[in-house]
């Protein structure tokens, strides 16, 4: 029970409780270097709430206890910007940057009457929510949204759920600071669950959720969404005392208790510049919030004041744009694609378009579910987004730019490659979603052989070197290969003949062939393109069956054994191994040279011996690859599902559905940081 104070020792007491409180919540939300434990931070603000409620009329602005609105509000209201608002204008290469230079220092010179010298200080550009923040006597008064530039909303009453904001800064200054609202990825996707479970719309991305949620009429619900602020504008002061460049603006913006993202420098040329640009596109999908670029600001204040502002942008500044992700093209046609089991995949033929550095012609349609789910049309303008490093996709139509020439699509009733009837099935995927599937019957269709082939010799399969898919199109047409035993029967002279061929190349090929002979069983497996057996499961058929052999003659009693293999698969993989044709084609395959080695890595420690890890979004330092042999090495085991099962689920940048499915099943969830310290 708390010591009755008197008036003047609750006022004391009470100061020095909102002084430890915001100690607390600095090196927590804006240092990332928390110094107690949250029951700790708890105890202290309930301590401050007794006394509030004892002295109410001794509360103060700066109470933490402010962050948190009582009554929800029935509007928001207008407020005039003290200063103009500006937005940069956009650069997206290195060209249209030193061209941006170039005009400035020419205005520069002519002003002047000398060319300056220029540093420029390079700053992330977050892709967030943009906040006016005006502070009176230190103390935030004012928290705005962008709005038109002149006029914003006033969200005071939301900026102050914002634990990284400062309720006090460190001086008692009148000024107005101006910075990104954001939300972190992690956030996102439990925000989105929510969402879902409710039957609503779920936010498209980070900015969108951060904007939706700043324009909350009940703070409570923004305190309950964990926004963040990084602040790297201070552009208005009474005194008029601003700091004469950039750097020095954002080291004080830090003294003064705001939270100024790390990830900046100053340098001294375009090529710096440009060199900073390919660091932050490289890493910036490891960090936990968007980032589409880097502001280029010139960092003495005496140029951009010469400088000045043309239409709503600063002259003095530029946003140097990453590629993009998402952009918009025309399906000039949608043609069927045949792959290796058959299946008939419908793919988008576009207008070309420039996505994540690439000119890009093609994007897949999934199936005819899809199809109809997105409403596309031949002919529609659609939006395309880079899925991974995989083939982009189709993500959504534009109907209101048709022209009324456009065409429904309708899946073949025959196969587009060889004629042969195509059926139609509904599939389930591993969360049993339901989907219909087409496929073409005949087994020997060219489009399916031309598949499994490139697969078999594939990266993650025999990765023969120089035997991508137009090679191997060119031998199957000039009867060379038929099937995968033939590649390791071909010789110097047969291939000598044929257009992209001389002697060099012949003899590279042959090379390249004879060594990819000694492969490991779990490849050798995977290059056999049995149905349902991806990598994975090839590499945990053979640490469970150590020889072909075993394989072979294995049950499927003793299949489904094999962690990660159901029933489904397990009738795959004996059926396989128990047809004529395919046992026919794995005697040829030894026959002529192949050397089946031990298929499991060597490992080096027993420290994972037991444990299984599912890995989930992009890992920054490291290939998925990679990171599943450090696991292998160190005796753990890869699973691709998430189940009951698992030991460890290790995140990355943009993890999927399993991250939610591991939080479901309380499984531990490993973040990247984590999993290096454990695979040292």
């Amino acid at each position: 029970m708390l010591k009755q104070l008197n008036k003047q020792e609750a006022r004391e007491r009470m100061k020095k409780l909102i002084e430890q409180i915001d100690e607390l919540r600095y090196r927590y939300h804006v240092l990332d270097d928390p110094s107690v434990d949250d029951e700790v931070y708890d105890s202290l603000e309930r301590e401050l709430e007794a006394l509030e409620d004892q002295y109410p009329d001794l509360k103060s602005e700066d109470s933490p206890l402010r962050r948190i609105g009582g009554k929800p509000l029935d509007k928001f209201e207008k407020v005039r910007h003290q200063v103009r608002q500006w937005s940069f204008n956009d650069v997206f290469d290195f060209v249209q940057l030193q061209d941006w230079n170039e005009r400035i220092l020419k205005i520069l010179e002519k002003d002047l009457g000398y060319r300056p010298v220029l540093e420029y200080c390079c700053e992330l550009k977050i892709d967030g929510l943009h906040t006016v923040l005006t502070y009176e006597n230190g103390l935030l008064k004012v928290g705005a949204t962008r709005g038109d530039g002149l006029v914003g909303e006033n969200v005071t009453q939301n900026i102050k759920t914002i634990r990284s904001i400062p309720l006090k800064i460190n001086k008692p200054l009148d000024i107005i600071v101006e910075g990104e609202v954001w939300l972190s990825a992690m956030q996102l996707d439990k925000i989105n669950q929510l969402r879902k479970k409710n039957g609503e719309t779920e936010f498209a991305n980070p900015r969108n959720a951060a904007a939706g949620t700043i324009r909350q009429l009940d703070s409570k619900i923004v305190a309950a969404r964990k926004l963040d602020c990084f602040i790297y504008d201070w552009s208005w002061s009474a005194k008029n005392d601003l700091p004469q460049t950039q750097v020095r603006e954002l080291e004080t913006l830090r003294e003064l208790g705001f939270k100024v993202n790390k990830h900046y420098r100053l340098c001294k040329n375009l090529d710096e510049v440009n060199k900073f640009w390919q660091e932050c596109d490289k890493k910036r999908k490891s960090q936990d919030y968007w980032i589409d670029g880097i502001v280029i600001k010139i960092n003495q204040r005496q140029y951009q004041e010469f400088l000045g502002h043309v239409g709503k942008a600063p002259r003095w500044a530029v946003a140097f744009k990453f590629e993009a992700e998402k952009v918009t093209t025309v399906i000039e046609d949608i043609q069927v694609q045949v792959g290796r089991l058959g299946t008939l995949t419908p793919v988008a033929h576009l207008r070309p378009v420039k996505l994540a550095g690439t000119t890009v012609k093609r994007a897949t349609l999934h199936n005819e579910d899809q199809i109809r789910k997105l409403g596309v049309k031949i002919g529609d303008t659609v939006v395309i987004q880079k899925a991974g490093d995989i083939i982009p996709e189709v993500v959504q139509a534009l109907p209101k730019l048709r022209t009324g020439k456009e065409k429904n699509f309708k899946m073949p009733e025959r196969c587009p490659i060889c004629g042969s009837v195509v059926k139609k099935t509904e599939i389930s995927d591993k969360k049993q979603n339901k989907s219909v599937a087409f496929f073409c019957t005949n087994a020997k269709c060219y489009a399916q052989e031309l598949a499994a082939l490139t697969h078999f010799v594939s990266k993650k399969a025999f990765n023969i070197d120089g035997l991508g898919e137009k090679i191997v199109e060119q031998l199957m047409n000039e009867g060379l290969v038929k099937n995968a035993a033939d590649f390791f029967e071909l010789k110097k002279e047969d291939l000598e003949p044929l257009e992209r061929f001389a002697e060099k190349s012949a003899d590279n090929l042959i090379a390249a062939i004879e060594s990819s002979k000694r492969v490991t069983l779990a490849r050798f497996v995977y290059a056999l393109g049995i149905r349902h057996v991806g990598e994975e499961t090839a590499i945990a058929l053979a640490d469970h069956f150590p020889s072909l052999d075993k394989i072979k003659t294995v049950s499927e009693e003793d299949l489904r054994k094999v962690s990660d293999i159901g029933e489904i698969m397990a009738q795959s993989i004996y059926k396989y191994f128990h047809d004529k044709d395919n046992l026919k084609l794995l005697d040829r395959l030894l026959n002529s040279g192949v050397k089946i080695e031990g298929g499991r890595l060597k490992v080096k420690s027993n420290k994972f011996d037991g444990k299984t890890f599912v890995l989930t979004g992009t890992l920054s330092s490291m290939s998925r690859d990679e990171a599943k042999n450090k696991i292998r090495e160190l005796g753990g085991d890869i699973s691709g599902s998430v189940s009951k099962k698992t030991d460890y689920v290790v995140v990355g940048d943009d993890p999927g559905s399993k991250l939610a499915k591991a939080e479901d099943f309380g499984i531990k969830v490993v973040e990247e940081e984590e999993f290096l310290e454990m695979i040292k």
